[in-house]
């Protein structure tokens, strides 16, 4: 689609709502930004926007008119809006197309597009290919969930550039010509259900990202996850790459847990890559994060070398199992990123000492159970903040684990740890929750633990 002249509608004011605007402009589209809440203030949004698009768009605050919908040639919606949204569902059936922020920068980038998805694992993947992607090319852009929003940057890409974007379900929603050449699904867990309703729903969100490719593309694959097991064997439509940390593999990147190497097999052949104690990153979720990345870049022509080199140096990412500090005998880890109970067993397998583990948020109608299973006597204290509190306690309770503590702010609960914990502890942010009503985001609530724990 042409979008000189034509009337898009951008719904939120946040990054994605930000770069979309600045791309539409670049476009030379008519373009419509709105903001739902009914709060905002017009001058401090146009603040928001790059100097050269803030006399660019409309900028309409709660609702539209029936007018503006009817002059609408497309929607251009927030990630956090929702397809079934009575505003979205609406300008559906008036006919007028919807498209995420990436399908519509991606239909502007001239590069070659690497895509990551998964319920957990994206952030660190992500930006691992993007360091080892920068090493052996000189324009990479890294977009999505981190980095920038893909339709700020997307103007700026050409032949030789590389982008490589962490996406999730919610920006794969309303994706149709999204075309990466390398993708990547890490896993598939309970996640988000509140939005997707079921899991045959979700894990099709997330298998979206392929299904533009050919064989002449790839996709890589975690073995170990049944459901992408059966999608890679029978439903792909690109060459799969498969990784498993579970046992060797034929074809692929796996983990020898005895001698604790990542190997690569082609045609049965197999040779070892890197001794995992080369390696920063930490846990065996980092492990199936790494064989993600070695084949996601090496698929795109890195060398073997090139890729080893940027591991070996690599840090864990911020908000991820990231150690915080010593402070009297007790080690501090923030794991703010882990947003759902599968995330938050990585962290907890992650730990070697008895450990006092601070859990809680937001409610997205999750299961805990193989959370709580995964306690595995690891956990000596589990301390609860925020809506899911009762829901956790009561399953905690189901499985025997009543060693818990709850309380009504941040601050309470992190004084009650610093007093709880024992010389050789660990305390473990990981709240296995999204952080939605008690704080804007996972970012604000790792942050408030690190600057509570680095004043002690």
């Amino acid at each position: 689609m042409d979008l000189r002249d034509k009337n898009v509608l951008v719904i939120g004011a946040a990054r994605s709502g930000i770069g979309a605007v600045h791309l539409l402009h670049y476009l030379g589209a008519r373009t419509i930004l709105l903001e739902q809440n009914k709060e905002a203030r017009v001058p401090e949004i146009r603040e928001k926007l790059a100097e050269e698009d803030r006399d660019y768009p409309q900028i309409v605050v709660g609702e539209l008119t029936d007018e503006c919908k009817e002059s609408l040639d497309l929607v251009v919606p927030s990630p956090a809006v929702p397809m079934d949204s009575p505003l979205l569902t609406e300008l559906s059936q008036r006919g007028v197309p919807i498209w995420s922020e990436i399908e519509l920068a991606a239909r502007v980038d001239r590069g070659k597009i690497l895509a990551i998805t998964g319920t957990n694992g994206k952030t660190t993947t992500t930006t691992l290919v993007g360091e080892i992607m920068k090493a052996a090319c000189e324009k990479v852009f890294v977009v999505g969930n981190i980095g920038y929003s893909y339709a700020a940057v997307a103007d700026r890409t050409d032949p030789s550039s590389v982008t490589v974007g962490e996406i999730s379900s919610f920006q794969l929603e309303a994706a149709e010509e999204f075309k990466p050449s390398v993708s990547a699904i890490l896993n598939i867990t309970p996640d988000h259900l509140n939005r997707h309703y079921t899991m045959d729903n979700y894990a099709a969100i997330k298998e979206r990202i392929a299904m533009r490719q050919t064989k002449e593309d790839v996709c890589v694959l975690n073995r170990d996850d049944l459901r992408l097991y059966a999608y890679g064997m029978y439903l792909c439509p690109a060459r799969v790459i498969w990784f498993s940390s579970a046992g060797r593999l034929r074809d692929g990147f796996w983990y020898d847990r005895e001698t604790e190497t990542i190997c690569f097999s082609a045609a049965g052949k197999s040779e070892p890559w890197m001794n995992v104690h080369e390696m920063r990153l930490v846990g065996i979720c980092n492990v199936e994060n790494v064989m993600a990345a070695m084949a996601v870049t090496s698929a795109a022509g890195v060398p073997k070398e090139k890729i080893l080199s940027v591991i070996r140096d690599f840090a864990p990412v911020e908000h991820r199992i990231e150690f915080v500090a010593v402070k009297n005998g007790v080690t501090y880890y923030n794991d703010s990123k882990a947003t759902n109970p599968d995330a938050a067993v990585q962290g907890i397998r992650a730990m070697s000492a008895p450990t006092i583990l601070i859990a809680g948020g937001y409610d997205k109608k999750n299961s805990y159970d193989a959370w709580i299973e995964a306690f595995d006597g690891k956990v000596r204290e589990l301390v609860l903040i925020g809506q899911t509190a009762d829901d956790i306690e009561r399953c905690a309770r189901e499985h025997g684990f009543n060693s818990i503590s709850r309380f009504d702010t941040f601050e309470e609960c992190l004084a009650h740890c610093t007093q709880a914990a024992r010389e050789g502890d660990a305390v473990l942010l990981s709240p296995a929750c999204a952080s939605w009503g008690m704080f804007p985001n996972y970012e604000v609530r790792g942050n408030e633990f690190k600057d509570y724990v680095n004043a002690l």
